[in-house]
C-alpha cells in the first residue's frame, strides 16, 4: 500500500502534512490527499477524545498570545535546551568506550533521536490538543496515562532544573575560588533562574536562547583550544577500549542524555505559528547537536587522551578553565530556564485550560504564573541542596524517564497512530520494526541505566546536605 498522507488545515488556511499517518474514513469520502479540520475532529471523537481543542483556544481577543513562534524561534529553543555543558562530558565517554565506538554511538543515537522527534511531530498533528506528555499519555492510556506521564514529565524537569542550579554554583565556585558558602551560590542561581522564567511565552524566551547557543559554542571552542595548547593529558587515543558493563554504560548514558530534549517538544510545537514548519526546527537541532557533539568529543579526546576529565574544562589550564566557565554562564542559566518554563507552563495550562485565564493579562493570571515559577524553582533548589547523592540520583531519574521520552514513547506513538496497518505493506512493516526497535532501545537504556546509577549511588555516599563546601570541578 502506498504511503498515506494526512493533512490538516492550519489556522491560517494553509495545510499541514506529515508522512506516515493512517488514512481514515474522512479521506475516503473527500480528497485522498487532504483531511480537513472537520474530519480531524471526527477522528478525535472516534479515538475517544471528543471536543479536544488547541491548548490555548481562540487567541483573537487574548491579552497573551502564545502561538507566535516562527520555526527558527523553536529551533533556537530546542538547541539551547538540548545543548549545554553536558557536551563537555562526551570526551570522557570516548575515553571509556574508545574513539570509534563512541563516534558511532553519537551519530547513531542522534539519527534515532531525529526520527523519534519527527514522530512526536506526527502525533501532535494527529492530536492537535496535545500540549505535553501528560496529554499524550491520556491519548494512549486515558486518565491513568495522563497522571503517570504528567508525573514523569514534571519530576524529570524539576531534577533538570536542580542540576542547573548546582552547575551555576559550581561555576561561581570556580570563578571566585570558593569566595563564599556554596549555599549562597545556589540561592543566587535559583533567583536568577526565576527572573528569566517570568516571561509567559516561549517566543520571548527564545531570544535568550540565541545568547545560550553563542555561549556554549564559545565555551566548547575555548576548551578545545585550551586542551590542544595545554596538553595536560598523555595524548593516548584508543580506537576501541574494553571496560566493565557498569563503566561502559555510564559512558553510553552520557551520550543518550545529550539528546534528551524531547520531553519539551510538544510544548514548543504548540506555540508555533505554523506547526507544519516543525521539521525544519528539528533538523536544525539535530544537525547542530550531532555535529557539535562529534567535533567536540573527538577533538578534545584527541589532545587530552585517556586522562580527559569530565567535564573537559578540567583538562585545560586554570586560567582558560575560568574563562570557559565565565563564557558558559548564559547556557548554564538559559538551558535550565527553558526546562523551568516548560514545567511551569505544564501546571499553568493544566489549571487554566479552557478558561479565560489562559491568555489573560490580569493580575490574577500574572501572579499565578509568578507563584508557580517561584514554587517550582524553590522545590528544585531544595532537591539540589538536600539530597547528598543528587548527581547520581539525577542519573537514575534520567535513566528512568529520559530513555522513554527520547526513544521509547515515540515508538508507542507511531504504533498507536498506525494500529491495524502495521503489516499492510512492506514500508509499514519496516516502520513497525523500526518503532519496535525504539521501544527495545528504551527498555535497554532504562534497565542498564538504572543498574549503573544504583551502582554509582552505592559506591559514592555523596556530600552532606546543605553544605557550604566547594563543589568546584
Amino acid at each position: 500500500m502506498a504511503s498515506n498522507r494526512a493533512s490538516y488545515e492550519t489556522r491560517n488556511g494553509g495545510s499541514l502534512r506529515f508522512e506516515g499517518l493512517p488514512k481514515d474514513e474522512a479521506s475516503k469520502k473527500g480528497s485522498k490527499e487532504d483531511i480537513t479540520l472537520e474530519a480531524a475532529e471526527g477522528e478525535r471523537k472516534e479515538s475517544g477524545h471528543p471536543g479536544k481543542e488547541d491548548p490555548f483556544g481562540n487567541e483573537e481577543d487574548s491579552d497573551v498570545k502564545y502561538r507566535t513562534m516562527a520555526w527558527w524561534h523553536a529551533a533556537m529553543l530546542m538547541i539551547a535546551e538540548t545543548i549545554s555543558l553536558g557536551i563537555l562530558s562526551l570526551p570522557s565517554a570516548l575515553a571509556t568506550v574508545g574513539l570509534v565506538p563512541g563516534i558511532i554511538l553519537i551519530i547513531s543515537l542522534g539519527l534515532a533521536a531525529t526520527y523519534t522527534g519527527y514522530v512526536i511531530g506526527q502525533f501532535k498533528i494527529r492530536y492537535p490538543h496535545v500540549h505535553n506528555m501528560a496529554d499524550a499519555g491520556e491519548v494512549l492510556l486515558g486518565a491513568v496515562g495522563r497522571e503517570v506521564f504528567g508525573f514523569a514529565q514534571i519530576t524529570f524537569l524539576i531534577f533538570v532544573m536542580a542540576s542547573h542550579i548546582l552547575t551555576f554554583s559550581i561555576m561561581l565556585n570556580v570563578l571566585s575560588s570558593h569566595g563564599t558558602c556554596t549555599i549562597v551560590f545556589n540561592v543566587i542561581g535559583m533567583v536568577v533562574s526565576i527572573v528569566f522564567t517570568l516571561p509567559r511565552t516561549l517566543k520571548n524566551v527564545s531570544y535568550f536562547s540565541i545568547a545560550s547557543f553563542i555561549s556554549v559554542a564559545t565555551a566548547v571552542l575555548i576548551t578545545m583550544i585550551g586542551v590542544a595548547v595545554w596538553k595536560q593529558g598523555d595524548g593516548t587515543v584508543r580506537v576501541s577500549n574494553s571496560t566493565s558493563l557498569y563503566k561502559g554504560f555510564l559512558a553510553v548514558t552520557n551520550i543518550v542524555f545529550a539528546y534528551a530534549g524531547h520531553v519539551t517538544f510538544f510544548g514548543f510545537i504548540s506555540e508555533m505559528k505554523k506547526p507544519k514548519d516543525y521539521p525544519k526546527a528539528l533538523i536544525a537541532l539535530q544537525f547542530a547537536d550531532t555535529t557539535m557533539y562529534v567535533i567536540a568529543a573527538a577533538v578534545i579526546y584527541r589532545f587530552a587522551g585517556d586522562g580527559v576529565t569530565s567535564p573537559a574544562l578540567g583538562s585545560t589550564s586554570p586560567v582558560l578553565k575560568k574563562v570557559a566557565w565565565g563564557v558558559a554562564i548564559p547556557t548554564i542559566v538559559i538551558s535550565g530556564v527553558i526546562n523551568g518554563h516548560v514545567a511551569v507552563k505544564y501546571i499553568y495550562v493544566r489549571i487554566f485550560r479552557g478558561t479565560k485565564h489562559i491568555g489573560s493579562g490580569s493580575p490574577f493570571s500574572r501572579l499565578t504564573w509568578v507563584f508557580l515559577t517561584i514554587l517550582l524553582w524553590f522545590i528544585a533548589w531544595i532537591i539540589a541542596e538536600a539530597i547528598p547523592v543528587f548527581n547520581n540520583l539525577l542519573g537514575l531519574v534520567s535513566s528512568l524517564f529520559a530513555s522513554w521520552f527520547t526513544y521509547g514513547l515515540s515508538g508507542f506513538f507511531w504504533l498507536f497512530m498506525n494500529y491495524g496497518l502495521w503489516f499492510s505493506s512492506p514500508k509499514k512493516m519496516a516502520l513497525t520494526a523500526l518503532n519496535c526497535l525504539m521501544v527495545i532501545i528504551a527498555i535497554v537504556i532504562c534497565g542498564l541505566g538504572l543498574y549503573s546509577s544504583i551502582q554509582a549511588i552505592r559506591m559514592d555516599p555523596g556530600s552532606g546536605s546543605f553544605s557550604c563546601a566547594s563543589n568546584a570541578v
